[in-house]
């Protein structure tokens, strides 16, 4: 568990201090809004493409939601062919007996992907069908397998409000705890989600009807994120992900934040939005707040 004195000093160190902090355990760099985090993320990862020679493979996510417009309009505009490029999505959303929700419900991340990352592309242009590798209760084994043979050349993303990369959420079953290594080697799955990820969902989307966020997922394991080549993680999400940033910054390895397990590869950077950087601890040096 993370210590709350250690997270208190965490959390007061001001946001403009973060970046070059001498006890940043991750790179960091900001951007002013999710507008321009948004073109940066799109500018990025077309620059990846055309930088790559054969087969590009890349992990994608469904959010931050600012980068998929200019990323397609840049696709069309520059003639970015996407022909040669695999795309393994992260995670979808389950009902609870583990099927996939419906395409229009708003955590249907395939849907969504469908209508705002692929649908406005070029079909001259587009990613061709089976390179659009979806997770899907009955592939997991064939998606870890093909991700740890053959592991991804970039990871993008975004982190939860508990740290979580993909839906490797802090796991609290009373009667089955995670070691970091267990985290660590986790692969593919189903599994139920957290409860605070289900009220966090609920609050962000639907006025606090936890009833109606899907209450399993699939997703990606550590392992075929960690396995990757460069790892780049990004968040506009404000409050919502502010005290997660501070401990994937200073804090230990641990299954209470996963993010935290980035820590461990060469290549990671983490992008957010100044007001995510920002915590109402640091800017309230006023208030007594107890461990």
């Amino acid at each position: 568990m993370v210590d709350p004195a250690d997270l208190l000093r965490w959390c007061s160190v001001p946001a403009d201090a973060l970046v070059r902090h001498p006890d940043a355990r991750l790179r960091l760099r900001l951007c002013a809004d999710s507008a321009r985090l948004g073109h940066l993320m799109a500018r990025e990862l077309v620059d990846a493409i055309t930088a790559t020679e054969g087969t590009f493979r890349v992990i994608v996510p469904c959010g931050p939601s600012s980068w998929y417009g200019p990323f397609t309009t840049l696709v069309n505009t520059e003639r970015v062919s996407l022909r040669n490029v695999e795309v393994f999505h992260m995670d979808e959303c389950l009902d609870w007996q583990g099927r996939p929700v419906p395409r229009r419900h708003p955590y249907s991340f395939r849907g969504f992907m469908e209508r705002e990352f692929y649908a406005p592309v070029d079909p001259l242009l587009a990613v061709p069908e089976n390179n659009r590798r979806w997770p899907e209760p009955a592939n997991v084994a064939d998606l870890t397998a093909d991700l740890l043979q053959t592991p991804a050349d970039l990871v993008y993303g975004g982190w939860g409000q508990d740290g979580h990369v993909a839906y490797n959420q802090a796991r609290r079953h009373p009667y089955s705890a995670l070691s970091v290594a267990q985290l660590r080697e986790s692969t593919a799955r189903v599994q139920e989600n957290s409860p605070d990820t289900v009220i966090a969902l609920a609050h962000r989307t639907f006025g606090g009807a936890y009833q109606f966020v899907p209450p399993m997922s699939v997703t990606l394991g550590m392992a075929e994120i960690l396995a990757a080549q460069r790892i780049r993680l990004f968040s506009d999400t404000g409050a919502w992900k502010q005290t997660a940033l501070r401990v994937a910054l200073f804090g230990d390895p641990t299954p209470e934040y996963p993010v935290t397990l980035l820590q461990e590869h060469p290549d990671v950077l983490l992008t957010a939005t100044v007001d995510t950087a920002r915590h109402p601890i640091a800017e309230h040096p006023e208030w007594e707040l107890q461990c």
